[in-house]
């Protein structure tokens, strides 16, 4: 049971240590990690996992990380996968702060951080368009995306807001559907 834990530890050490960019940014790799090489969950659940950690309170990376934990072993489980996605970056961090403030300036630095973010950007499009093959596979559920999209480009709307309006009318929805198939 101990090699369980180790095991949820080093998988979600590695994600934390190879995590730049927030929370978007990790989803291809927790695609690849969580839901293609070990299936601790189904992409579906990945989506309702991060939709969830972007309304509760704390950093979606650490919060999904507990939901998965949590899921694969219970409570310590969730501290063993809370646990692996924030070591990496405690110490990276750490050993960043100490260095960085004489680097900052430099142009390779400059040029390096100018990379990661243009790879982060690649990696979030081709998960959104994974995810989208997925999960758009009707009508209403398009209608739903272009909806939504529209009003987050039209008002900027907290992405948190963004999902629990689309959640609760989703709701709303399926509910008026059951009922007229009644």
């Amino acid at each position: 049971m101990v090699r369980e834990f180790i095991k949820l530890f080093w998988v979600f050490a590695k994600i934390g240590a190879i995590m730049f960019g927030g929370g978007a940014a990790m989803l291809p790799i927790l695609k690849s990690e969580v839901v293609d090489k070990r299936r601790y969950i189904s992409q579906e659940e990945l989506l309702d996992l991060y939709s969830i950690s972007q309304c509760t309170p704390g950093i979606i990376a650490v919060n999904i990380a507990t939901f998965i934990g949590s899921k694969q072993l219970g409570i310590a489980g969730a501290a063993a996968a809370t646990l692996g996605v924030v070591t990496p970056a405690v110490i990276i961090i750490t050993a960043i702060a100490a260095v960085l403030t004489q680097f900052m300036d430099n142009r390779y630095v400059i040029y390096a951080f100018s990379g990661i973010r243009i790879a982060v950007v690649a990696l979030v499009i081709n998960v959104v368009i994974d995810l989208a093959r997925g999960n758009l596979k009707s009508w209403g559920k398009v209608a739903a995306f272009i909806i939504a999209l529209a009003v987050l480009l039209a008002f900027k709307l907290s992405p948190a807001l963004l999902v629990l309006t689309m959640g609760v009318g989703c709701v709303a929805l399926g509910e008026l559907r059951r009922r007229r198939a009644k």
